[in-house]
């Protein structure tokens, strides 16, 4: 931990209480503080004791030693479907909180987490995309350094993007916030998806902040993203450009819609589309719209479609699992987890809160049994 002043500790204590959403007020009550105690705390002009700081981290719900690390470098990427101002999103939050746990999983030294997986994206050297030409040239490139074909479908996005060093959470935080954030860790980054909403559009988000994960994008926001000529496009729609194109591949796409569209109609080949690449139907619609598969009415059409049980049954189609539905945690971080408690490196209750509810106490591997003996290993 680092030796800080009572100033910088104020800060860190006002900006964690900030992304808890409380008040002054709501932290002095619930830390047995008086509001005026804890506005001269956060300026730095009153000394806070350990006993106060232990109770001030309680209250907010972070660990006490958080105060007295580095920040976790910027938060980035927030995206919002309904143009909503999110700078206080509580997406925040738990970026700064996941962040932490991933710092913490990662300083055991456990190969399962798989940071170092990062490393490829350091050596492919990509650049920001200026256009929509690179912007899809970056989609290929992230296809192939995630060991996917130039045409096949996502299935599990974010494994995928574990292949590169980004770990993808989900947690259902409600419509009136941001859709996904992303931050850096010194090691490859995660991401926090709000599983709040439809899963085309969990898996469209993803794809975005993979997009800002790939570049190190200092975010800016571009909440509308609308039409733009092949140049000058602005960073967010450059990105929306490549989540698109990164989930339909245009090679796939050119082949399949005029395909699909002889065989079962323009409805019938929306629904098989969308199904097979896992995309809600606007997505699909933009992305035909862009490749130029389809006039203004078509594009209306496929937007206005919605697949029915019916369409499943006589389409034989394929009904995927909800993938980043509710609370989840990324696959190789579970993983990480469970090699700390098998070799008692964490304790079994410090392993269920890492986990997020998503393992019980029965699920977790149990622990093997020592011999008598077995201490005499251990002392020279």
């Amino acid at each position: 931990m680092a030796d800080i002043d009572a100033r910088t500790l104020g800060e860190r204590i006002r900006d964690a209480r900030k992304r808890a959403g409380l008040s002054q007020e709501d932290l002095g009550r619930a830390a047995g503080l008086e509001r005026t105690v804890v506005n001269k705390i956060e300026q730095g002009i009153r000394r806070i004791t350990a006993l106060e700081l232990s109770d001030v981290a309680v209250a907010i719900g972070v660990r006490m030693s958080t105060f007295f690390e580095e920040p976790v470098p910027a938060l980035v990427a927030h995206r919002s479907s309904q143009g909503l101002d999110t700078a206080d999103s509580q997406i925040d939050a738990l970026l700064a909180k996941f962040a932490t746990e991933v710092e913490f999983v990662a300083s055991l030294g456990v190969n399962e987490l798989g940071l170092d997986a990062a490393d490829v994206v350091a050596r492919a050297n990509i650049t920001r995309p200026l256009t929509n030409t690179e912007a899809e040239a970056l989609a290929a490139k992230a296809r192939e350094l995630m060991a996917l074909s130039a045409e096949e479908p996502i299935n599990r996005i974010s494994d995928c993007v574990a292949k590169v060093g980004l770990l993808a959470f989900s947690r259902d935080i409600g419509t009136d916030t941001a859709d996904a954030g992303t931050v850096l860790l010194p090691r490859g980054g995660l991401s926090l998806v709000n599983s709040g909403m439809k899963i085309g559009r969990r898996r469209l988000a993803l794809a975005h902040e993979l997009g800002h994960y790939l570049i190190a994008d200092a975010y800016t926001i571009d909440w509308r993203v609308a039409d733009h000529p092949d140049n000058a496009v602005p960073t967010e729609a450059c990105l929306d450009r490549f989540a698109r194109a990164l989930l339909l591949p245009k090679t796939a796409v050119t082949r399949q819609w005029p395909e699909k569209v002889a065989r079962s109609g323009e409805h019938g080949a929306a629904t098989l589309l969308a199904s097979e690449f896992q995309v809600d139907m606007a997505t699909l619609a933009t992305r035909l719209k862009e490749l130029r598969l389809a006039d203004s009415e078509t594009v209306a059409l496929v937007r206005r479609c919605r697949t029915t049980k019916a369409d499943i049954v006589e389409m034989n189609l394929r009904v995927s699992p909800e993938e980043m539905e509710g609370t989840t945690v990324p696959r190789p971080f579970a993983g990480a987890v469970l090699r700390l408690v098998r070799d008692e490196r964490i304790s079994r209750e410090r392993a269920l809160d890492l986990l997020q509810g998503t393992f019980d106490e029965a699920d977790l591997p149990q622990i093997r049994e020592r011999r008598a003996d077995e201490i005499w290993e251990f002392v020279s």
